[in-house]
Parts: C-alpha cells; sequence; structure tokens
C-alpha cells in the first residue's frame, strides 16, 4: 500500500534500477579480482599480503553490492513480501559490515604501502616481516572487529510493515532500520561515524607520506637519468600510485557519505539514506575498474583474463 499520489509511487517502485549500473560493473570487476587473485595463488603457490588485501577488499565489495542490490530489485519485482524481519536483519547486518569492513581493509592497504615504500630501517623492516608473517590474521581480526561493531543492526532492523514508525527511521525500501529514539539514534551514528573519519584520516595521513616520497622519488630520478623518466619507475611507486587512487576515490565518496549522515543526525531526513547507500555502492562497483586499471596482474593485457571478464564469445582470439 502507498500513501503517496499515483507518480510518486510508480517512481519508487521502478528507482532500484538506477543500481543497474553500479551491479553490472560492479559484481563482475570484482568477481574477476577474486577469481585472478585465487588463480595466482594457485599458480605461484603465494600471494603478497597487498594482494591479499586486495583480494579480501573485492570480496567484502562484493558482498556489500549483492547485499544492496538483492532486495532492491525484488522490490521492483513486487517480491519485497518474501522479506521477513529476519532477511532484513541479515541484509542490514550484511551491508554495514561490508560497508565497515571496506574502509578498514583501505585503511590497512594504505598503511601497509607506506610501510613499504618507507626508507629501510630497523623499525621499518620488523613491521615489514611482520606484517607479512601475520596479513591472513590481521584481515580476519578487522572483520571480526567490524562484525561486532554492526550488531546492533540486528537489533534495529525489521520489515517494511503498514505501521507507524518514528522519525528517527532509515528507509531502504524493503527494510527499515528504526532507532525508536533521537539518543539511540544520535549515539549509534556517531560512534560508527567517528571510527569511519578516524579511519579516512589514518589512510589521508598514509597517503600524504607516500606522495612526498614518491615526488622526492621523482626528483631523484630526474636528476640522475631525465631520459629515462619514464621507465624507471619501481614497483613500489606504481603500487603506491595505485593505492592512492583508491584512497583519493574513497574519501571524496565517503566523505559525501559521512557528511549526509552528519546532516541528518541534526536534521532527520530518512530519505537522505538512499544517496549514501549509492555512494557506498559507487566505491564497490568503482574501486575494482581502478585495480584492474593500476595493478599490473590484474590488467586484462591478454585474452584469457578478457574472456574470463568478457566472456567467450566476446574475446575472439
Amino acid at each position: 500500500d502507498c500513501s503517496m499520489n499515483a507518480l510518486q509511487c510508480t517512481f519508487m517502485r521502478f528507482s532500484p534500477i538506477g543500481f543497474i549500473p553500479l551491479v553490472v560493473i560492479g559484481v563482475p570487476g570484482n568477481v574477476y579480482i577474486i577469481v585472478k587473485f585465487m588463480f595466482i595463488r594457485l599458480v605461484e603457490k603465494k600471494l603478497l599480503p597487498t594482494n591479499m588485501i586486495l583480494m579480501a577488499l573485492a570480496l567484502v565489495n562484493l558482498f556489500l553490492l549483492l547485499a544492496r542490490s538483492i532486495p532492491q530489485y525484488m522490490y521492483v519485482m513486487f517480491l519485497e513480501h518474501l522479506l521477513g524481519d529476519a532477511h532484513c536483519k541479515l541484509i542490514v547486518y550484511s551491508y554495514r559490515v561490508c560497508r565497515g569492513t571496506s574502509i578498514s581493509f583501505t585503511s590497512l592497504l594504505s598503511c601497509h604501502q607506506c610501510i613499504l615504500i618507507a626508507p629501510v630501517n630497523k623499525l621499518w623492516a620488523y613491521f615489514k616481516q611482520k606484517l607479512a608473517q601475520k596479513m591472513v590474521l590481521i584481515i580476519v581480526v578487522i572483520l571480526f572487529i567490524n562484525l561486532f561493531l554492526y550488531s546492533s543492526s540486528l537489533a534495529y532492523a525489521h520489515a517494511k510493515k503498514n505501521s507507524t514508525y518514528t522519525p528517527f527511521t532509515l528507509r531502504l525500501i524493503t527494510c527499515h532500520t528504526d532507532f525508536l529514539t533521537y539518543t539511540s539514534f544520535f549515539l549509534n551514528g556517531t560512534l560508527l561515524a567517528i571510527k569511519d573519519f578516524l579511519l579516512v584520516g589514518l589512510m589521508t595521513l598514509a597517503s600524504s607520506y607516500m606522495v612526498n616520497l614518491l615526488l622526492r622519488h621523482q626528483q631523484a630520478i630526474k636528476g640522475i637519468r631525465s631520459s629515462d623518466n619514464g621507465q624507471t619507475r619501481s614497483k613500489e611507486y606504481k603500487a603506491s600510485r595505485a593505492v592512492i587512487s583508491l584512497v583519493v576515490l574513497y574519501v571524496v565518496l565517503y566523505g559525501f557519505d559521512n557528511s549526509l549522515w552528519f546532516y541528518s543526525m541534526f536534521h532527520v531526513q530518512p530519505d537522505l539514506n538512499d544517496a549514501r547507500i549509492v555512494l557506498a555502492c559507487s566505491y564497490a562497483a568503482l574501486s575494482p575498474v581502478l585495480m584492474i586499471a593500476t595493478h599490473s596482474k590484474l590488467r586484462l593485457s591478454n585474452c584469457s583474463s578478457r574472456k574470463m571478464l568478457l566472456g567467450s564469445q566476446i574475446c575472439n582470439c
């Protein structure tokens, strides 16, 4: 049932179609990255710590897109009645855990790359060795921390019903998250936003340090072999540039996201949540494009790689 006029109802019903470009780009892109790194692990018998983080990030981004797109398209196909409270709790919880883990992995990636290109000394050498040895454990710990931090979603999320909601409800088309009171709405949002801003600050500092090191590296190259400037970039230089690109994309998209969240905490407007979801899904969809474009082992530089992503009929070898 719809309490609005017919035009507004029609717009709401088919607005999730706008997610199609994000799904079309993001799902195959993230699947390709996961499969490619699994293939590299099987062939080379190892996976570099940076590639472990990228693979974990792609997996989280894939689940984030699925957690948001599946209920959206169920709504378009008039199947939202199939979602009960338990389904909505799982959907909202999965989305928020994936969103939180995505920012955590991006921050970990920037800090790890920062340590890799830092000047060689005993302290940085120790960190490099420990990170390489414990990377799987670090990734698992980060995942469990986010599973715990976002557990409140299980209490507040429920299926959309024909009943009255408080003004402190985040509407997700098929599922709603009702915080019941302004205090719980404000505290929940503030604590998680602080966590996001700390991680964004950490990745910004790491990226700023990398930019400084890379500029000095570039100047040193110019002074030594100016004619070969374009051919003497190290693997670390290229990898750092790729990480910085991911961080810039993240800071821009999630900067807008958290700005909307802070605005909604003082001017409660539940419908702003749709815009925040689009911003979060945009990072999950666009980040694999950046990864593939900037990572030498992920580039579609051969026919087998193109087949993996596009299909054998499109790629004629």
